[in-house]
């Protein structure tokens, strides 16, 4: 099994910046990737970014490419979510994921956080 916390969520302005960390533990070995998804009231849950554990490739959602980057730490079971310009549509729960392979379907991915709120109003 694998765990996987999320932290650094919270309520922010627009325009503001926020850090998200994803700590991995258990068998962490089994994981080639770790990503992140959002999921807005009312909306279905959508992929944001992903890391390729091995070689640190990366990939981004379109709503957020350029704005949001994600960042392997040298121990490879850490990963950051670095938000720049949030807006309000960024809004939602923020779930950390760990899987096999880089992809952006959810199916992909083995283990699932619990999820942090990230809240972004004026």
């Amino acid at each position: 099994q694998m765990q996987l916390v999320e932290s650094g969520g919270g309520s922010v302005q627009p325009g503001d910046s926020l850090r998200l960390t994803c700590a991995a533990s258990g068998r962490t070995f089994s994981m080639d990737a770790m990503a992140w998804f959002r999921q807005a009231p009312g909306k279905e849950r959508e992929f944001v970014a992903g890391i390729r554990r091995a070689d640190s490739t990366t990939t981004y959602g379109d709503s957020v490419r350029g704005r949001f980057t994600i960042v392997r730490f040298y121990d490879k079971t850490t990963a950051y979510l670095q938000m720049n310009s949030l807006k309000p549509e960024d809004t939602g729960i923020y779930y950390c994921a760990a899987g096999r392979a880089l992809r952006t379907a959810e199916s992909q991915y083995d283990y699932w956080g619990q999820g942090i709120q990230v809240n972004v109003s004026s």
